[in-house]
């Protein structure tokens, strides 16, 4: 019998920064789970637009309606975070035509890691399926707040705006 956890779900991620897409999934994975934690991935090799404390401050800020959602950082694998998290369950947010490849790849090497560990796959609803951290990356030089806000929780929006001015 295993100590991990059906009842919470794991969501990693690197969230920078949180887009409706993430929050879509974050919403309707609270439905399902006791507890969902909130995973924001630190990659010290890549250079993230929103630092680790300023992204879970926009999850935290983004979420304030989900009552049993926890939102903590971590390094290393996502698999071995889900495992320190007592869980079972790592959810995937992707995308339908882009992710799916690299993510069945990621999933089957999670599988030889840690058996005991499922991925769910979430694909965020209509309008929302195709928003990516890296797209609101090269549209907020350009786009208007009101643009942004279709991608974008409105918190979200005045922090690209302040950093991007």
């Amino acid at each position: 019998m295993s100590d991990l956890s059906p009842k919470i779900a794991v969501y990693p991620g690197t969230f920078d920064p949180i887009t409706l897409g993430h929050l879509n999934v974050m919403e309707r994975i609270s439905r399902l789970f006791d507890r969902v934690i909130v995973g924001v991935g630190i990659n010290v090799e890549k250079q993230p637009l929103f630092d680790a404390e300023q992204r879970q401050a926009l999850i935290r800020q983004s979420t304030t309606h989900l009552e049993n959602i926890e939102i903590r950082t971590f390094t290393g694998l996502a698999v071995d975070f889900v495992k320190d998290c007592k869980s079972k369950i790592m959810v995937r947010g992707v995308r339908p035509i882009t992710d799916i490849p690299a993510e069945l790849t990621m999933m089957m090497a999670n599988r030889h890691l840690a058996p005991e560990v499922e991925t769910l796959f979430m694909i965020a609803d209509g309008e929302l399926a195709h928003v990516s951290s890296s797209l609101i990356k090269q549209i907020a030089p350009l786009a208007t707040g009101e643009e942004l806000l279709q991608f974008l929780p409105g918190v979200v929006v005045e922090a690209m705006r302040a950093k991007l001015a």
